[in-house]
């Protein structure tokens, strides 16, 4: 890895904000210095908001009622992939990007 990339990539990890996955503009990131229970920060134009990966439930924020509802449906198809990346991050391991609905 060259030293420019692996600075870019020491800061993405430094600021703890790897976006995972993207779809229909919404960006889907988890931050590795995060507090249980176990979410995602879904991010719409202005809208932000903490989803349970348990449920796809926003449990802090506010998102626009169709991104709420296309961010739950890829919650609940993605399940074992969010835990992953959600032990992983714990772990302060490099996070897996995962399809977006788009891609699916």
């Amino acid at each position: 890895m060259s030293g420019t990339l692996r600075a870019v990539c020491n800061l993405c990890y430094m600021r703890g904000m790897p976006t995972i996955a993207w779809f229909y503009g919404i960006a889907i990131r988890m931050y590795f210095k995060d507090h249980p229970p176990p979410h995602f920060e879904a991010v719409y134009g202005e809208h932000e908001a903490n989803i349970a990966i348990a449920t796809g439930e926003v449990i802090n924020g506010r998102l626009p009622t169709t991104a709420a509802r296309l961010v739950k449906q890829w919650t609940l198809a993605h399940q074992a992939e969010l835990r992953s990346n959600w032990e992983r991050a714990r772990a302060k391991l490099p996070l897996e990007r995962i399809a977006g609905l788009d891609a699916d």
